[in-house]
């Protein structure tokens, strides 16, 4: 069976890195509750602004943030769509959620199905 894979990519304040991690640390308890079968946080280390793409474009990066990158391994998509409903209704979610040190407004994000890997 493939594995699934969802993907953030996020701006966050400099100033609020230790908070992301917090926040991050949070998130993947919660997904693993919920089967998520891993959970990765990065903070970008070398993201340059490209030519005509890139990270710090993709999400408009302030002089003061960095970037953010995650990604959630589920069995399949099909556990990854039950798993996100399961998310969204649980308590811990709405408390999370209100400590996040992000701009969700500037976050994208996407699902993958794994052809090769993990």
């Amino acid at each position: 069976m493939s594995k699934y894979v969802d993907s953030y990519v996020m701006p966050v304040p400099k100033s609020k890195v230790a908070a992301y991690k917090e926040f991050g640390t949070k998130m993947a308890d919660l997904a693993k509750k919920h089967d998520a079968l891993s959970y990765v946080n990065c903070v970008g280390d070398d993201v340059k602004p490209g030519k005509e793409t890139s990270f710090p474009q993709a999400v408009k990066l302030h002089n003061d943030e960095v970037v953010v990158f995650s990604y959630v391994v589920y069995n399949s998509r099909a556990e990854r769509d039950r798993a996100n409903k399961a998310i969204m209704a649980d308590e811990a979610f709405e408390e999370i959620s209100k400590s996040a040190p992000i701009d969700g407004k500037r976050m994208f994000m996407g699902g993958f199905e794994v052809v090769r890997g993990l």
